[in-house]
């Protein structure tokens, strides 16, 4: 989908798409949820996504906001959110506490973990590893809550990711490559031990709660709730191709993002900003260093030509090597000539997106970026994963995809993968 197709659907919420089931979560006075599921038996994958919280248009989200804040927005603070690709996204009551913010994410968590698994027709007993990207999660033990309550059993792998808007597409990333620097700082290496077990992986991000200590327009404006899990089985279902990691610390603050986990608050070793851990039995956390507001809010974000500036030329680069190390693993399979697919692209905003696009076009990379995202907003980590699960349909045995994420931090992955057949 391209940013004029959204030009014909606008004002449609999440909500009103046919396959969506929607529900109340009886909390407060009632918070709207919405979930879809998607399966392609071809290459056997499947997965949901959706979104919790009351759905704002680009004309209704000022009040809410200027609520929000206290004040009305300024001309000069209003952004073109359709030129950025957006034209919904969803958010929770302004005056929810902390337990009933608790009780709501607990759900969803549960929710889109039961519905993943009846997506991909396996039962909880079956799935032997949990890894969900979160940039500011509820407590430390999240995922151990919500895989509990929908049945997975306690033996389960489960990795939390908090590199912000990268944390689903690191996730895979560790699940797929062995020689990925986390799985090389761990005694059992995630990606080996996971080959050929059922996994889910996913972004479950419920930002209206974590924005809501913001006073950045911009941030309020393009950020909100939403979730994408999928169910994969590494080395059948999906195959590892080539991919790269990457880590430039935002020194100027760019993007400035409250670390709402634990972490060292320095360089591990003088080379990676990143903390691997191991809080309790069968669970690992990965901690991205992020460069945190001084005021104490959650996020405080430059305009959108500073997270072009942010995101796009080493994003470029990462993905220029990972096409590169592609082509070689190609020449090494005897399948020259092969092409990618579809590339599945964060959408931290369509101006971003397009950008990249346009320069990897200029170094001979073609690539099919759509843009998938209208009703969500900036979603973060949930982002790539329901990229992912809305192109899934048009996807055919032994297709390659390459998945492209990147966050605050400021950290990047891509890879390149082969499904199922």
């Amino acid at each position: 989908m391209t940013i004029e197709d959204t030009k014909t659907e606008l004002n449609v919420s999440f909500f009103d798409r046919p396959g969506v089931e929607k529900g109340i979560i009886d909390v407060a006075q009632g918070i709207p949820f919405g979930i879809e599921r998607v399966s392609n038996p071809s290459v056997g994958i499947g997965g949901v996504y959706g979104a919790w919280g009351e759905s704002y248009d680009n004309e209704n989200l000022p009040m809410f906001l200027e609520e929000r804040l206290g004040h009305p927005l300024q001309p000069n603070e209003k952004l073109n959110l359709s030129e950025l690709g957006f034209r919904n996204r969803h958010h929770v009551p302004l005056n929810l506490s902390r337990d009933e913010h608790i009780q709501v994410e607990l759900q969803v968590g549960t929710r889109f973990l039961s519905e993943a698994m009846k997506a991909c027709d396996w039962h909880p007993s079956e799935v032997e590893a949990v890894l969900i990207g979160m940039s500011a999660p509820l407590s430390e033990d999240y995922l151990n809550q919500i895989t509990a309550a929908a049945g997975i059993p306690s033996s389960a792998l489960k990795v939390s990711i908090h590199k912000a808007c990268d944390g689903s597409t690191s996730s895979l990333h560790l699940a797929l490559n062995p020689d990925l620097p986390e799985n090389l700082q761990l005694d059992q290496n995630i990606a080996e031990s996971l080959y050929g077990k059922k996994v889910l992986v996913g972004g479950i991000e419920g930002l209206s709660r974590f924005v809501g200590s913001s006073h950045d327009a911009n941030a309020l404006q393009l950020f909100g709730n939403a979730a994408g899990v999928l169910g994969v089985i590494p080395g059948q279902t999906m195959k590892f191709l080539a991919g790269r990691s990457r880590e430039v610390f935002d020194d100027e603050g760019v993007l400035q993002v409250a670390m709402y986990y634990p972490h060292s608050r320095q360089k591990t070793d003088g080379s990676t900003n990143v903390d691997v851990t191991e809080p309790s039995a069968n669970n690992i956390r990965i901690a991205g260093l992020m460069h945190e507001p001084q005021d104490g809010s959650s996020v405080t974000m430059a305009g959108p030509m500073g997270m072009v500036k942010l995101f796009v030329r080493t994003g470029v680069q990462v993905v220029r090597d990972v096409y590169g190390a592609y082509q070689s693993r190609l020449d090494e399979l005897g399948m020259a000539g092969k092409s990618l697919a579809v590339a599945i692209v964060h959408h931290a905003n369509y101006k971003i997106n397009k950008l990249k696009e346009k320069h990897l076009k200029n170094e001979g990379i073609i690539l099919r970026m759509p843009w998938l995202l209208s009703e969500f907003g900036n979603v973060s980590a949930a982002s790539n994963m329901i990229a992912f699960l809305r192109e899934l349909p048009n996807m055919k045995p032994f297709d390659h995809i390459l998945i492209d994420g990147f966050g605050a931090g400021t950290y990047y992955d891509a890879l390149a993968v082969e499904l199922g057949g």
